[in-house]
């Protein structure tokens, strides 16, 4: 089955083609980024606009990678949500008219699903169970993986999840957009010692998480001392320690909770070097094995709804008619994967 992957939950647009025999064929990806820039954050009516711009040319351009044309198109599998309404609505709409011209089924896919499996795309992809780690821009959780399809979620962010706190303490320290990437980067050159973070959450039970807590303590030690260049590279590898320990805390107590063996990070968080360098670390003093995508697989991208997709609709499970676009979607509500269609 070759199935044509659509992503556009927010500010990238990614296209894919994946066949359920010989795995990625294709994928491209255009970002957003510098759009976005000038306003220092996303704007949605922005975003849906270049979507609808970038998508058919994407599509045609994976099409022509692969070797492949539309009437090779098994399937179209298109990110439903969670995300922003309007982007989501962009590729849940010509997914669907893409799949009524070719007569093939469409799948609405839960982006969540899509990090989840998006380590799948490796050569040698882990083995479920596993615990994982979703840390994006919107997102941050700990779910337990029980079988593809089947997800326990163990805990979550009861605010700010933790790449909306890197992106609004690098605003905060002058730093731009997009600021994860920004901050990580200048706190190569930080004192991770000058100024004492707190470890949100982290003396209670439990494996949910709190992030706006630390944004807030990092904005009063900004405005309250020196603003030098010094100063702003120790407050964000104070921060950033802070956050990397705070995740691997909790990971550490759902590696236990759970028993399991594998922990997979996600999500584009996940490509924090100094996040997995921690884990990769502790994985080897207690014994777990740790993985998570390339790079290019952290942020958002076709390739993994693609793949998401295509599990699913080998069982034949597709959607109706009617264009499903769901700003929120809580992962707990997807139904389980069923057994293999005949």
């Amino acid at each position: 089955m070759l199935v044509l992957g659509i992503e556009t939950s927010c500010d990238e647009t990614g296209v894919a083609l994946y066949d359920s025999d010989a795995g990625l064929l294709s994928h491209a990806l255009f970002s957003q980024v510098d759009i976005h820039a000038e306003y220092g954050g996303v704007v949605p009516e922005i975003a849906s606009r270049d979507h609808v711009r970038k998508l058919l040319p994407l599509i045609n351009q994976c099409l022509s990678r692969a070797g492949k044309t539309r009437s090779d198109i098994d399937a179209v599998a298109y990110t439903a949500g969670p995300g922003l309404i309007g982007a989501l609505l962009v590729g849940t709409a010509t997914g669907h008219s893409i799949a009524i011209a070719l007569g093939v089924p469409a799948l609405a896919v839960h982006h969540m699903e899509g990090h989840l499996l998006a380590p799948m795309l490796e050569e040698k992809p882990p083995e479920v169970p596993f615990v994982a780690l979703l840390v994006s821009g919107g997102h941050s959780m700990l779910v337990e993986v029980c079988r593809i399809g089947e997800y326990r979620i163990l805990g979550e962010t009861l605010d700010d999840s933790a790449g909306e706190a890197f992106d609004k303490t690098a605003k905060l320290l002058g730093l731009g957009y997009p600021g994860g990437p920004a901050l990580a980067k200048l706190a190569v050159n930080g004192d991770t010692e000058r100024f004492a973070f707190p470890r949100p959450m982290t003396h209670r039970p439990g494996l949910d998480l709190s992030f706006s807590g630390l944004k807030t303590h990092t904005r009063n030690l900004w405005l309250n001392g020196d603003r030098d260049d010094q100063t702003r590279a120790d407050i964000a590898a104070g921060f950033q320690k802070a956050v990397v320990e705070t995740l691997l805390i909790k990971c550490r107590r759902a590696m236990q909770h759970t028993r399991a063996q594998q922990l997979v990070i996600a999500g584009g968080v996940g490509a924090n070097q100094s996040l997995r360098q921690t884990l990769q670390r502790a994985g080897k003093k207690h014994g777990w094995k740790v993985s998570y995508p390339r790079l290019e697989f952290c942020t958002d991208n076709g390739a993994m709804i693609a793949l998401a997709g295509c599990q699913r609709l080998m069982t034949g499970e597709h959607s109706g008619p009617e264009l499903k676009a769901l700003a929120r979607w809580p992962l707990d509500q997807l139904p389980p994967l069923e057994a293999p269609a005949a």
